[in-house]
């Protein structure tokens, strides 16, 4: 219980001190904003800055630290420590320049700031990449919800439509036209403040449920090692396991959308940084839960963070309250990332192909095509014709490397700025390790060539290559950026975009 309060300490001084570091860093001034100079009533509209702060909040959380710090746990409470240390000092870092750096660069998506400061190939790799991404996690987050909806009423001794999932995907998918059609100010400026207090609420609910209740959260230092039951390597599974409780490479493309709102450059250490070590803290109150509620073995037989455990969660800690707001959040907060998810996907081809968003051809231009291969997809996995659950599974490793290049792309931008690069470069090393070492390991990846198994089919992890490969593989992402700044002094114009 000690280390889970001191770990939350940890976390509320990064935000005010490496916080103000990373902001003073940066140095935000007085310009004049896009939300101000372009106000086109659709995308860059003035918000006031607690609306930023929820949105964005709900925008990179939803599911993401509740389902990630969850499995987390399966490792013990040394995931306090990652959840901790990698929000502070990765995770915040990250969205606060993939934030401001887009507020800089006229609300551009991160493709695009990819392309201004590592180059015009990474920044085409990066449109592709985010395109493909976005619609996939939109599609995802309009399927399960459909199920869980279904399953609801299911058991819930309903009949007809009600059970049936495609009805539920086609209302969902409906709802997500429309949130990405309209201006953002007109459902999501309205309805996420909601969502976002609850998820809050939840997370506090749990914790007050944690201590109430009489469950004990473990130390560190009396379990400071591998508890996963399975005896899967706490390097990198758990980093890239955690995900969105940490570092994320989604959350770069979640904020223009803020980013494109802000009516001053200093709210960006509350909207941005802040957002983040929330949903640090909301991590760490789950990976809490996790640890003081389940054994290993009992939540990795509950499938470790899914739904089925925050049901259980939020029942053993607050009682028939608790199983509302489960519910509330379990298909809630995927619907709030996924109508996000097509809005950034929407914006991202938007400064792709230099279409305007302010009229409503514009935006119908690029919603039906959108929504169109989200609506084939989900509606094609729920008549059972289209199975991209193997395609899902490379998200994590794709996610984190997203990161890693967001990190890398800010640390050009420190180096053009004559600031210390060092508080981006660092992560981004560090990321990259992660990235490089779970690319080898992953069984989605050369692992199913790297690891072998058992007689009684357990992996056995070939981390006597995989380490060292991404050791060396950081060192060398390290050298190349140290060699590159060599040669540059040119600071790029975001006009240059396109040509």
């Amino acid at each position: 219980m000690i280390s889970f309060l001191l770990c939350l300490a940890i976390l509320i001084a990064g935000y005010f001190f490496y916080g103000k570091v990373v902001e003073n860093t940066f140095g935000p001034d007085d310009r004049e904003t896009p939300a101000v100079r372009i106000n086109d009533g659709v995308d860059y509209v003035v918000l006031p800055q607690w609306k930023l702060f929820m949105i964005q909040l709900l925008n990179i959380a939803g599911l993401g630290p509740i389902f990630g710090a969850l499995s987390g746990a399966l490792w013990g409470p040394v995931v306090f420590l990652w959840i901790t240390f990698g929000t502070i000092f990765a995770g915040a870092v990250h969205d606060y320049f993939s934030g401001m750096l887009s507020e800089r660069n006229e609300g551009a998506s991160i493709s695009e700031i990819s392309g201004i400061y590592l180059g015009g190939a990474m920044k085409n790799v990066m449109r592709v990449f985010s395109v493909v991404l976005l619609i996939m996690v939109g599609t995802v987050f309009a399927v399960g919800p459909a199920g869980l909806i279904q399953l609801l009423f299911s058991n819930g001794g309903s009949t007809g439509i009600l059970t049936n999932k495609l009805f539920w995907l086609v209302l969902i998918l409906v709802y997500y036209f429309i949130a990405t059609f309209l201006s953002i100010d007109k459902i999501i400026g309205k309805i996420y403040p909601v969502f976002g207090i609850c998820l809050i609420i939840m997370a506090v609910g749990v914790a007050v449920g944690i201590f109430t209740k009489g469950y004990v959260i473990p130390e560190i230092w009396n379990n400071f090692t591998n508890m996963h039951p399975q005896g899967t390597p706490i390097w990198s599974f758990m980093f890239i396991t955690v995900a969105c409780g940490a570092i994320s490479g989604f959350h770069a493309t979640q904020s223009p959308l803020m980013a494109r709102c802000m009516k001053s450059e200093k709210q960006g250490h509350f909207v941005f940084y802040g957002a983040m070590v929330s949903e640090g803290i909301i991590a760490l109150v789950w990976a809490a839960a996790g640890c003081a509620i389940y054994t290993g073995a009992d939540l990795l037989a509950m499938g470790g963070g899914g739904s089925t455990t925050v049901y259980d969660v939020c029942s053993k800690t607050m009682g028939g309250v608790g199983i509302a707001l489960a519910m509330l959040g379990v298909i809630a907060c995927p619907i709030t990332s996924g109508d996000t998810a097509f809005r950034s996907a929407r914006l991202v081809l938007a400064d792709w192909f230099h279409i305007e968003q302010k009229s409503i051809k514009g935006r119908l231009m690029l919603c039906i095509p959108v929504l169109g291969v989200g609506a084939i997809l989900g509606v094609g996995n729920a008549l059972g014709k289209i199975d991209y659950t193997i395609i899902w599974r490379y998200f994590s490793w794709t996610n984190q490397t997203l990161a890693m290049i967001v990190l890398w792309a800010a640390s050009m931008y420190l180096f053009y700025e004559k600031k210390n690069y060092w508080i981006t470069a660092v992560p981004a090393t560090f990321m990259s390790a992660v990235s490089i070492t779970y690319f080898m390991l992953g069984n989605e990846c050369l692992g199913q060539f790297l690891n072998h198994k058992t007689a009684d089919g357990a992996v056995v992890y070939n981390t006597a290559v995989a380490y060292p490969v991404g050791i060396i593989a950081a060192a060398l992402f390290l050298g190349i950026f140290l060699y590159s700044i060599k040669k540059r002094d040119v600071k790029p114009q975001y006009e240059t975009l396109g040509k």
